[in-house]
Formats: structure tokens, sequence, C-alpha cells
């Protein structure tokens, strides 16, 4: 390089193995990572958060779920701003965005701040998250897409997977406030990289007026029917929860027919005449709000019930990242290989069964005989299914309207783990004032475990019945991305123009659109 600043290559144009692909590898990597890593490290926190803020049970899931609802609500809006405005600098607006949050979140003085500030970060992740997987997409030669995102797959879980134990380390030696200033340091080592590495994309077609009114009916939606859930269980169906629930399904209603009338709307409606898009995202669903109530109440369950530490109950989760860390990189290329209907149904049936083994966990445990096996079965089931998730969701529409596609996708699974959290406890009978007690707790956990495993083996069904073979194979001559450039007819349903964030798809080199 000569003591001069190293020259981003074009895009499209790099190759992963390069030193410059290297790079833009490890700055999406850290952007989501510093995502994935904060929802999961706070949930090993919490039950320390709870003690100092003297909170019960509905301010810890307001913690986890004002993070996820202004996440899952403006994430579609977020990956606009990057088409429009350059992908690279609306990445890293959220990423400095997400990294001053977390700071406020570790001076927050009580309960109140630290959920104002939590939904901040939540800003900043909407921003941030569809960039990080947009800048792969974007940069990446065709050839090499398929590998780059299944190792972004694999180390951002290896990222969501290490928070637990980093949480638990933090927790019980500076303390839990800094579980939020850790993102500070990583946004210092990302951003620097990014300007340096990381060439700037926007998508030529972006146009029109941006639909915040969309984006914000999409959140006021998602949080009238998370108050409704996380105040049930304390208030039953007092007149504030019923009027929360009503006004939810209403404000969803008047999205759904916003967005349909809009000329240009945050979420086109043509996206899912796509057969192959519909059936992933209803899998995405079933999938993360699984991994969301697991997540929340794992850590949760072993401190409380089997008497773990924070970091005794955060390295026993070790075994799921080194499974994420080992494997994950190769599930996209097995994916490739064999085609995706078969992970996509066995990765979620695996996850299920370890989960009805962890349902086993409860007072007097053992680790070795209780913790670990089920770990080990829900961390092999997670490496099987994450990155041909991934790659399929962005197969399943043309490379033009990737980006939208994983836009949605990414929504869908926020807005899934925010209703799990949300909503497991009431469904598990768990009173806010009664968390603090290991039987009662246990009892819980247990259910919801169940009820998690129903719905994994659900989205493994709906898998295996609706998710072709051939998903991830490169259009034949012909097909979509022949006619996009000129045909407003055809793509107008299987390929219009790139909206949110991400860009073209996994698939070498072009997704395969329609049903």
């Amino acid at each position: 390089m000569n003591g001069s600043a190293p020259v981003a290559e074009a895009p499209g144009a790099v190759r992963l193995a390069t030193p410059t692909g290297r790079r833009v590898l490890v700055t999406t990597v850290l952007g989501s990572g510093m995502a994935l890593l904060d929802s999961t490290v706070v949930n090993v926190a919490l039950p320390r958060i709870g003690a100092d803020l003297d909170a019960d049970l509905a301010v810890l899931q307001w913690t986890v779920n004002a993070y996820m609802l202004t996440l899952a609500g403006l994430i579609l809006l977020g990956g606009a701003l990057g088409d429009r405005y350059g992908r690279r600098r609306i990445f890293l607006v959220g990423v400095v965005w997400f990294a001053v949050a977390s700071f406020l979140c570790g001076l927050a003085p009580n309960a109140g701040v630290l959920v104002t500030a939590r939904a901040l970060q939540g800003v900043g992740g909407a921003l941030l998250t569809p960039g990080s997987l947009a800048l792969i997409q974007a940069t990446f030669h065709p050839d090499d897409r398929a590998r780059a995102v299944g190792a972004w797959s694999g180390l951002g879980g290896v990222a969501a997977a290490v928070g637990p134990f980093l949480g638990g380390w933090l927790v019980d030696g500076p303390g839990w406030r800094w579980v939020f200033w850790l993102n500070v340091p990583l946004a210092v080592l990302c951003v620097p990289v990014a300007l340096r590495s990381v060439p700037e994309s926007r998508d030529p077609r972006a146009h029109g007026r941006f639909d915040v009114t969309g984006a914000v009916l999409a959140a006021l939606c998602l949080g009238a029917v998370t108050y409704a859930l996380i105040e049930a269980p304390d208030a039953g169906a007092s007149p504030a929860v019923v009027t929360a629930a009503v006004a939810g399904v209403l404000l969803g209603v008047a999205f759904w027919f916003w967005e349909r009338r809009r000329p240009d709307p945050m979420l086109p409606l043509s996206i899912f005449s796509s057969r192959q898009f519909t059936a992933v995202n209803v899998v995405t669903l079933c999938v993360y709000a699984a991994f969301g109530g697991f997540f929340f109440l794992a850590v949760l369950q072993l401190q409380i019930s089997v008497g773990y530490s924070a970091l005794a109950a955060g390295t026993a989760l070790l075994p799921t990242t080194m499974l994420m860390l080992l494997l994950s990189s190769r599930a996209g290329d097995l994916g490739t290989r064999i085609g995706p209907r078969i992970p996509l149904t066995v990765g979620p049936l695996l996850c299920a069964a370890g989960l009805l083994l962890m349902a086993r966990v409860a007072e007097g445990a053992s680790y070795w005989r209780d913790v670990l096996p089920a770990l080990v079965v829900m961390g092999a089931g997670m490496v099987v299914l994450v990155a041909p998730l991934t790659a399929t969701v962005l197969a399943s529409v043309d490379v033009g309207r990737a980006g939208l596609a994983s836009g949605i996708n990414n929504a869908a699974a926020r807005a899934a783990g925010l209703v799990a959290v949300a909503a497991l406890p009431l469904l598990a009978g768990l009173d806010p004032h009664d968390y603090r007690s290991p039987d009662r707790f246990t009892d819980a956990f247990r259910s919801a475990m169940v009820i998690c495993a129903l719905l994994l083996v659900v989205g493994g069904l709906i898998a295996w019945g609706t998710v072709r073979s051939d998903a991830l194979e490169p259009e034949a001559p012909g097909g979509p991305e022949r006619c996009h450039a000129g045909c407003r007819t055809h793509c107008a349903v299987s390929a219009p123009p790139l909206d949110p964030g991400e860009e073209p798809a996994a698939a070498p080199p072009s997704g395969r659109g329609g049903p």
C-alpha cells in the first residue's frame, strides 16, 4: 500500500480471498455482530438489572423488547435509506448511533431511562443491520456471495451465542452496565475499517418519498400488541390491555391497507406473490419465535432455578458457540449442494429436540447430564438451519429485489422474537411478581420450552412441504434476470426494484425469481 490508504475495489467485483474481501467481511461482521451480541448479552444481565433497579418481570421484558420493537418496526425503512443515500454511509450512521445509545444504556439511573435508551439502540440497529448484509451482497463477486453469506451468518451467530458468556463475565466482574459499554470499542474498530476498505454502493432506481407513515404504523402495531401481552399477566383483561390489543389489530389492518394503496410502499405486497419467499418467511417466524423465547428464558432459568452465577450461566451456553464457529460457514455450501429443503426441515427438528431436552433442567440439574446434551442438539440444529435459511430468502426473488427480501426476513425474525418474549410468560402462566421464585419459574420454563419446540416442529414441517430443493440453483437462461432491465410485466411481480438494504441474491450469480 506504500503508506497510502487502501483503495476499495468496485462494488460487485471484490473476491472473498483478497485482503479487501476479508476487511469487508470483518466490517460487516463487526457491525451486525455488535447488534446480535447486544441482543443476547443483555439477557444474562437481566436478573442483576432487576435486582439493582428493583424491577419486576415486565420491566425485564421491556428491556429486551424496547430494542426489538424499534428494530423490527424501522428495519425496512433503514434499508431503504441505505439504497437511496449509500449503504456504507447509512451503515456507519447506524454503527455510531448504536454506540451512543449503548453508552446511554450503561448510564441509566432507573428502569424508565434504560428502556428508553434501549428503544434508541433499536433505531441504530435498524440502520446498521440491513446494511451489513447489503454490503456483502453489493460488494462481493457473484461467485463468492454464497460463501460470504455463510461466513457472515456463522460469525454473526457466534456473536449472538458468545453473548451470554461475555455478559456473564461482565456482570459478575465490573457490572451489568458494561454489557452496554462493550459496544463502544467495537464501533471504534468498525468505523475506520469501513471507511478505508468498503466501497460505497446504492440503488440508482431508488426514488420517491420514504414511507415514514408505514414505518410508524408498523412500530405502533407491534408496540400495542407487545404492551397487551406483557401487561396481561398482571392486569388481566383490564381496559388498558383490551384497548391495546384491539388497537394493535386495527393498526395492523391500517398498515396493510396503507402499503397496498401507496404507490411506493415500504413493504410492496407484490413480493409475497413468490410462494417460496412467503413460505420461507413463515418458517422464519416459527423458528425465530422459538429462538427468542429460548435465549430470553434459558439464562434466567440457569440463574434463578439452577443457581448458576451470571458467568456460569453464560459459560454453560458455549457449546452452541463452538458449533456455530466451527460449522456454520460450511452449512451454506451444504445447502447449495443438496438444496435447502432438507436443512430447513432437519434444522428446526433438531432444535426442537434440544429444547425438549432443555425442559428437564431444574434445581439440582447436572450440567453434563442435563444441560450439555440439550445445548449440543440445539446448536447442531442452528448450524444446519441458519445459513441455508438466509441464502434461501435471498435466492427466492430476483437479484434486484433481494434487498427487500432480506429486509422483510430480518423484520420477521425480530418481530417473532419480540412477540415470543412478550407472550411466553403469559402462555406459561408466569406472574410478573413471581419470577424470582425458583419453583414457579421452573414450571413456567418447562411449559415455554414445550411451546417453543412445537413452533420449531411446525416450522420444519412447513419447510418440508413448501421449500424447493432447487431454490439455490442459478436461474436458467432467459429467466427473470434476463428480462429485468426492460420488463415491467414479469418483473413487476417477481423482481421489482430493490428496496431496503441488502442487494443481490446469495445464489450465484442471479437469484431465482417468481414462485
